[in-house]
């Protein structure tokens, strides 16, 4: 079988890394598109992949038209030239677009509930939708797939990710020094129209008060400003997760750094006026990430949070025990994207009339 997928950010590199190296050692061939945003392409050439650059993602709306037709175009040869069986991807309007004008099937992945944009160019296109169960958006019956799961399991779940002690020494940090990260976003998505996210005073005050119990380290998407600029972290950027492993705390604006934080037991504060229906559930039910707007008013409540975190006695042994329950009642993810996309579309019909059949993955 033939596969195509498309890439619109770095984290879908991680999504689909350990699923697509697993297609491909069972015969599948593999074409991969891209965007150049951010890190995307230095992971897909870490990693080893092949791929086909469409350009960069614009921040305006005039260039997100004039790419989205740039993307569907060179999509469009690419996949005539290719001829998969199934267009994947992070349920991107090009995919969908293309899929319906040559007639493939696309399968479109989403955990963002806001992104409505995407929602609006991509749903009627788009044949199957596959989201974690806690989603809190619904599209039609007839296309909608729910796991039990978080896609940062499928490159954090125990079976494919075991952290790298070595990040301490990159880090300069002793083996029972703590410390922190704290991760500012650009807002320049397109579901990020309308945020400001933590004001540059909050950003200050946050990292004087973290820094009383913690060393500090920040990644951001924007340049920071000359008086947290000593703070940037300088690791390669696939270490990150083993950074954030043996963090004491992770404070910000990204969705999925809290989530990752979560499935590797590791305290996550995430900010952000939407939320997302994984982070939701993985405060409510497991406790390990706590959700706030924001407004100035919970910006000041996060950084409360965070200082009542860093107080608290064998912090991360607790994290590990709740994260042990989460991953007790969680599928593993990417064996369940490859059993879906193998057996596609009769797998899609095994789930819509028995969704349990998804914990055959566990």
């Amino acid at each position: 079988m033939k596969y195509l997928f498309d890439i619109g950010h770095p984290a879908h590199v991680h999504y689909f890394k350990n699923l697509i190296w697993t297609l491909k050692k069972k015969g599948h061939e593999i074409k991969i598109t891209t965007r150049d945003k951010e890190i995307s392409l230095y992971l897909l050439n870490k990693y080893g992949f092949e791929y086909i650059c469409t350009g960069q993602n614009k921040s305006t709306i005039l260039g997100k038209i004039s790419s989205l037709i740039k993307n569907d175009y060179v999509i469009y040869k690419e996949t005539k030239k290719f001829n998969p069986d199934i267009l994947i991807s992070f349920f991107l309007p090009f995919t969908s677009h293309v899929g319906r004008v040559l007639r493939k099937p696309v399968i479109g992945f989403t955990d963002t509930e806001h992104a409505t944009l995407n929602f609006f160019l991509s749903e009627k296109f788009t044949d199957t939708i596959i989201t974690p169960r806690c989603y809190k958006r619904k599209f039609p019956q007839n296309k909608h797939i729910r796991f039990d799961g978080y896609f940062e399991l499928a490159y954090l779940h125990p079976n494919y990710f075991t952290p790298d002690s070595s990040i301490l020494n990159l880090l300069r940090v002793k083996k029972n020094e703590r410390y922190i990260i704290m991760r500012f976003v650009s807002w320049k998505a397109s579901h990020d129209i309308g945020h400001k996210g933590i004001s540059l005073e909050n950003k200050i005050n946050a990292v004087k008060e973290f820094a009383k119990y913690a060393k500090i380290f920040i990644s951001s998407e924007e340049k920071l400003p000359d008086v947290l600029e000593k703070f940037s972290i300088k690791i390669p950027p696939e270490k990150m997760h083993s950074a954030l492993y043996y963090s004491s705390l992770l404070y910000g604006e990204s969705a999925t750094m809290a989530s990752e934080c979560a499935v590797l037991g590791t305290p996550a504060i995430f900010l952000d006026n939407n939320g997302r229906g994984y982070t939701d559930e993985e405060e409510k039910r497991y406790g390990l990430v706590f959700n706030f707007t924001e407004s100035l008013l919970d910006q000041e409540k996060s950084i409360k949070k965070g200082i009542e975190l860093l107080q608290a006695l064998d912090l991360k042994q607790e994290w590990q025990i709740r994260r042990y329950k989460m991953l007790s009642e969680k599928i593993d993810i990417t064996a369940f994207m490859i059993w879906l996309i193998e057996n596609y579309p009769e797998s899609v019909n095994i789930m819509k009339n028995n969704p349990d059949y998804q914990f055959n993955f566990k």
